[in-house]
């Protein structure tokens, strides 16, 4: 199909190599520059161009093909590369605060290249940076310029090392001592010490702490924030700085007297200074780039200006002061702040899935094996068995992304609204919303990542198994998401204690279930809900995503009442509510609180694929996205749909089952230019399997000749010649 007549895309967009992929490319139902463009829009390719083209014509940012660097150096290397790209301000602070979407394609795409610097940059501009922009107040902007000239390099503190999902329970405590205004921020024993913190193994100037605020009297307060300064402060722009045999900072050498006496380390000596003990955690199984460490703290002081304020502050006095009517609110509106980084992770999972899908289907397209007849091979793709395996992931990447932009410009304005004036309820009830998308959201992500890079992993055969094919990174990398921020089966635990809390409040005072998002707002019609049931008579009558968006509607209702109904049963048998909550987990509130993120997904890309101004060229393709991943999801619920009775008789989970495989039929064909859309450019995709121009076996080669360091072709090799596949459908030729 002709590209858009629109210059703009022509120009964000530059046509793609010619090759063997062309044999799929030409037959794609759309346009891909005309579908990236609607998805994105200008300014965000255009971000992307600038920061892809930065990362491939800067040697810092060269690939180290051929050899493997020890953690040190990658270490080094990628700070001075998340040094390198900060410098280069590619996306200035204002921007970041008008555009939010830009600052998250910012963070993709640096992940792209590699989530150690991605992770770094992110920790230290976003999460650290965000939280003490959202979190603080006036009096903390001062903080902002130097983030954004690392004149200080930041890190985020909740975790110890005996507390981790569990952050209400962290031990770390900040006393206030009205005589000298100051906290004095402890750690009680080694199990309370700060761990698994990103960026201060090596690297951190300075932390957002979480610690348990106590006032004058030994009245405790809950969870705070506070920044402190844990290491010694650098002087930036000498000569060679951070350079060769100058890079001291990856030593832990200082060079400057520190900000305040809270220093980690004597700048003339190296030894620890009193109070303050941090070190480095070593290797990791991923994201080695990245220098997790740990901290603790011995009756530090820091001044009473640096608790992050913005939900509780503390008078000179010693008083506890809070613009919240009750420490329910205002921890609903600490948890949206909090839910930042799942909300990170969320779009980082699906970026790791992009990159992994788009490896395997390119591969699929050009690797024929077997035919019709012995004479004759035909691609991968074009066995149903392949189409399976991979069309559903590459529909969940284009769901969960858009869900991902949605989620993110909502904590925009959940964090826009807590830098205001707006302290009410629906400001809470915001936070408590986003927080329960959010710790579903994470699982959902990180866990279809999981499966979907392995499945691409097999899809791919032994050439998906050599790490010159980034299939083994991409799942590495991506290993953690499933854990930081939050194990995923607690997480669960939270979306689900949301809705229940909301369904007890309309059994018990008869309060209508709703939410600013607008999110829960069906189960207000929770009884009709559940009398309906599957009606589909065809094949072709389950093709649109709206026949999975209400049999999702129905299975949420379904698992809410049968998770209200166990929780009831299980306190009158006398059960506590830890108990009982504890008993009810495993087949009742972690499948619901799924099946509601999954709902909220399909619902959103649902509402977005049919809307109004959808272009016409792009109204079939996405449409079938949509309902595939609505479908294929769904489809793994189908026990529960047969056993709540919205399921009788075996042609429905058979119709379910031929709709996935006819969409995936359909979609075939459009893979290879949907890929296209999503994929990075070669360098940083970074993948010889998986390249735009599709000479499979001559960039693998040409790659493994360069692992073997074999410089010189012998005059006896013979010259590459490429088969061509063999197109048109497998069904016919069989």
């Amino acid at each position: 199909m002709a590209p858009p007549s629109e210059g703009g895309a022509d120009t964000l967009l530059p046509d793609l190599p010619k090759g063997p992929l062309q044999a799929y490319r030409s037959r794609a139902s759309f346009c891909w520059k005309e579908l990236a463009l609607f998805l994105e829009g200008e300014d965000a390719l255009r971000l992307k161009k600038t920061i892809f083209s930065t990362l491939e014509n800067d040697p810092l940012f060269a690939h180290s093909h051929g050899k493997e660097l020890c953690l040190e150096k990658y270490r080094e290397l990628s700070f001075l590369r998340c040094q390198r790209f900060v410098e280069l301000s590619i996306l200035p602070m204002e921007d970041m605060v008008a555009s939010p979407l830009l600052v998250r394609m910012l963070i993709a795409c640096l992940g792209m290249y590699d989530w150690s610097l991605g992770v770094k940059f992110l920790l230290h501009m976003l999460t650290f940076g965000s939280a003490i922009y959202s979190s603080g107040s006036e009096r903390h902007l001062k903080y902002l310029p130097k983030i954004f000239n690392m004149e200080i390099f930041g890190c985020f503190a909740v975790t110890e090392l005996s507390h981790g999902s569990n952050a209400k329970a962290v031990r770390t405590t900040a006393h206030y001592d009205p005589t000298t205004e100051e906290f004095i921020i402890h750690t009680p024993d080694f199990e309370a010490a700060k761990f698994w913190v990103g960026n201060m193994g090596k690297t951190a100037t300075h932390a957002v702490v979480f610690a348990q605020l106590y006032t004058p009297g030994g009245q405790c307060h809950g969870l705070h924030s506070f920044v402190v300064q844990d290491t010694c402060h650098w002087i930036w722009g000498l000569p060679g700085h951070l350079g060769g045999p100058h890079l001291q900072i990856l030593r832990l050498i200082t060079v400057a007297k520190p900000l305040a006496p809270n220093k980690i380390r004597d700048p003339r000596t190296l030894l620890p200074m009193p109070g303050v003990m941090v070190g480095d955690m070593g290797k990791k199984l991923g994201l080695n780039g990245v220098d997790n460490g740990f901290a603790m703290f011995h009756k530090v002081r820091i001044p009473r200006q640096d608790l992050l304020n913005r939900t509780g502050d503390v008078t000179p006095e010693g008083t506890y002061v809070t613009p919240f009517k009750d420490d329910k609110q205002r921890f609903g509106a600490s948890l949206g702040t909090l839910s930042f980084g799942r909300v990170a992770i969320v779009g980082m999972s699906i970026v790791n899935l992009k990159l992994a899908v788009s490896i395997a289907l390119r591969f699929s397209a050009i690797r024929c094996q077997f035919g019709p007849t012995d004479g004759e091979e035909v691609p991968v793709l074009e066995y149903q068995m392949q189409q399976w395996r991979l069309l559903p992931y590459l529909a969940a990447i284009y769901a969960m992304d858009h869900f991902s932009k949605s989620l993110f410009l909502d904590l925009a304005e959940l964090q826009q609204g807590l830098t205001g004036t707006d302290h009410g309820a629906r400001q809470a009830e915001l936070g408590r919303e986003i927080h329960a998308l959010a710790s579903a959201g994470k699982p959902l992500a990180s866990w279809t990542a999981q499966r979907g890079i392995q499945e691409c992993r097999e899809a791919c055969g032994g050439h998906g198994y050599l790490a010159v094919n980034r299939l083994g990174d991409l799942r590495n990398d991506n290993d953690p998401n499933c854990t930081y921020e939050g194990d995923n089966n607690i997480l669960l635990q939270q979306t689900s204690s949301y809705l229940l809390s909301l369904l007890a409040r309309h059994v018990q005072d008869g309060a209508c279930i709703e939410s600013p998002l607008r999110t829960v707002d069906f189960l207000e019609a929770y009884p009709d809900i559940l009398g309906r049931r599957f009606t589909c008579s065809s094949v072709d009558s389950c093709l649109d995503s709206a026949v999975p968006l209400a049999a999702y509607e129905w299975l949420v209702c379904y698992l809410l009442r049968e998770s209200y109904q166990k929780l009831t049963q299980e306190k009158r048998s006398g059960s506590n509510d830890f108990e009982a909550r504890n008993n009810s987990q495993v087949y009742y509130c972690r499948p619901l609180a799924l099946a509601f993120l999954e709902l909220t997904v399909v619902r959103r890309f649902h509402e977005y694929t049919h809307q109004p101004t959808m272009p016409p060229g792009l109204r079939a393709v996405l449409g079938r996205l949509s309902a595939l991943y609505a479908l294929w999801s769904l489809s793994q619920h189908t026990a529960l749909l047969y056993q709540g009775g919205y399921f009788s008789g075996e042609r429905a989970g058979k119709m379910i089952q031929n709709a996935i495989l006819d969409l995936c039929s359909k979609l075939k064909d459009d893979a290879v230019a949907l890929v296209d859309v999503i994929a990075p450019p070669d360098f940083v995709l970074n993948s010889p399997i998986g390249r735009a121009d599709g000479e499979l076996y001559k960039n693998l080669w040409t790659a493994i000749l360069l692992e073997s360091r074999v410089l010189e072709r012998p005059s006896w090799w013979p010259e590459f010649s490429i088969r061509k596949p063999r197109m048109g459908s497998l069904k016919s030729k069989l």
